[in-house]
């Protein structure tokens, strides 16, 4: 069973590590009023919901700082306790002087997520809820911000929260079958809970299938630069970057290790990696080397793979490098590049782009290239987006157990073998959302937030 979460009062630090103009220090709890009282220079004990206070903290009579104070008053808050947010110079010496003021003053030290898994005990928000705080605060990029956004209003909630519908008032009606399973009743229409499980089963699927858009935009595409030796990896890396990241040099071979970056397009995030060139190592380095880059290859989402245009001799060149390598095709952008060096006509392989990393049109071509590779249903981005390993690990479990009704259904098995399987899909379900869960996977998810939150 999953134990209560403990009366006492909590404080931490809400904000960054390290000097800043401001800092924010936040406490929580039925004390939380009474505890900040004794460390103000005011009155606030009998203070209204939402209202801020300008005053000092004082430790007896040494004034700390000057400090704006917020009033929170459960349960009209993100925890749906009294909270108190001091708003105080960011002197890391200030920070720590308040901490341990608020301590001696009877608060404890929160441990990290304490905040959000008080908001989630007192049903402030569901468990996926929360979980998009911690995709809200570590969002890099504006597609990561807004699907962490969407997720943490109840956008994912809903959607789920309605399938779980379905499936109980389907279950009951089974439920009841069984309670009269003497008089040999059907309370449930067997051809439309085929069509439902069907329609679940397709909706599960979708939703599942979203992750693989959602993991990569929640931490960045990962683009893959290869191509044989000399073929302008590192150029077009640096034309990207707008910078002299790679070392760049007429010389075969010049990069031996993988070099990464982040660049943004269109409010993504993508993280290109430059590759030691493919060809048949002349030492133990480059051997090493050239394994890396087939590594980075099995690993990313995109491979952008360079030729140069101007030594093509045919294109089972570059066909005889692409089946060797084995990637999908669907995901690959083709580049011939130095086309400024062109010095004959030749026959590129289908859909191949011509560049020249020293053209900037190029590069932003390639650049539009590389998004709707990545994203060839805009509309995607518009829908929920399942971004928590979490969570798709247990969508693809409840569409486990939902082929398992709809198997099961076709072949006629009791009512009461089918009311297990559906038990076991809204199981599922509901640990998204915490309706079911354990200590042990709260625990593990509140540990991975910040201090504060």
């Amino acid at each position: 069973m999953i134990q209560p979460i403990d009366s006492h009062t909590i404080c931490a630090i809400s904000t960054g590590s390290g000097s800043a103009a401001l800092a924010l220090i936040r406490l929580s709890g039925h004390e939380a009023l009474s505890i900040a009282n004794r460390c103000f220079s005011k009155d606030i004990l009998n203070a209204d919901g939402y209202t801020v206070h300008y005053g000092a903290i004082k430790k007896e009579s040494e004034i700390i700082d000057d400090v704006v104070l917020t009033v929170f008053r459960g349960p009209k808050s993100f925890t749906g306790e009294d909270i108190v947010e001091i708003a105080c110079h960011g002197s890391s010496y200030i920070q720590q002087e308040i901490i341990n003021l608020l301590l001696e003053s009877g608060a404890s030290m929160a441990t990290p997520g304490e905040f959000s898994k008080r908001a989630f005990f007192n049903g402030k928000m569901d468990l996926s809820q929360t979980e998009a705080i911690a995709d809200l605060i570590h969002s890099t990029s504006k597609a990561a911000h807004d699907i962490a956004i969407n997720q943490m209003r109840g956008g994912f909630s809903k959607e789920l929260k309605e399938l779980r519908e379905k499936l109980i008032e389907f279950a009951s009606l089974i439920e009841l079958e069984l309670d009269f399973s003497e008089e040999d009743v059907e309370f449930a229409d067997r051809s439309e809970l085929e069509k439902l499980i069907s329609e679940l089963i397709q909706y599960v699927d979708s939703l599942a299938g979203t992750f693989k858009y959602g993991n990569a935009i929640k931490n960045g595409v990962q683009v893959v630069i290869a191509g044989r030796p000399n073929a302008g990896k590192s150029s077009l890396l640096n034309a990207f970057l707008n910078e002299d990241r790679a070392i760049v040099s007429d010389i075969p071979g010049t990069t031996r290790d993988t070099i990464e970056e982040v660049i943004t397009i269109k409010g993504i995030d993508f993280r290109l990696i430059d590759t030691a060139g493919i060809r048949e190592a002349k030492d133990q380095i480059e051997k090493i080397g050239v394994e890396r880059t087939m590594q980075k290859i099995e690993q990313s989402a995109i491979m952008m793979f360079m030729f140069e245009e101007p030594e093509l001799i045919n294109n089972m060149d570059v066909e005889g490098d692409l089946n060797e390598i084995g990637f999908s095709r669907e995901n690959l952008v083709l580049l011939a590049n130095k086309t400024d060096l062109k010095n004959s006509n030749q026959t590129l392989p289908e859909g191949s782009i011509q560049i020249s990393t020293w053209n900037k049109e190029d590069i932003e071509k390639v650049k539009e290239t590389l998004y709707s590779t990545f994203l060839k249903d805009q509309s995607i981005l518009e829908n929920t987006v399942v971004t928590n390993a979490r969570h798709y690990e247990a969508l693809i479990k409840a569409k486990g157990d939902l082929q398992k009704v709809e198997t099961g259904m076709q072949s006629g098995i009791s009512g009461d073998l089918l009311a297990m399987d559906i038990r076991q899909a809204l199981f599922h379900t509901g640990s998204i959302l915490g309706e079911v869960s354990t200590d042990d996977l709260l625990e593990n998810i509140f540990l991975n937030f910040c201090i504060g939150k």
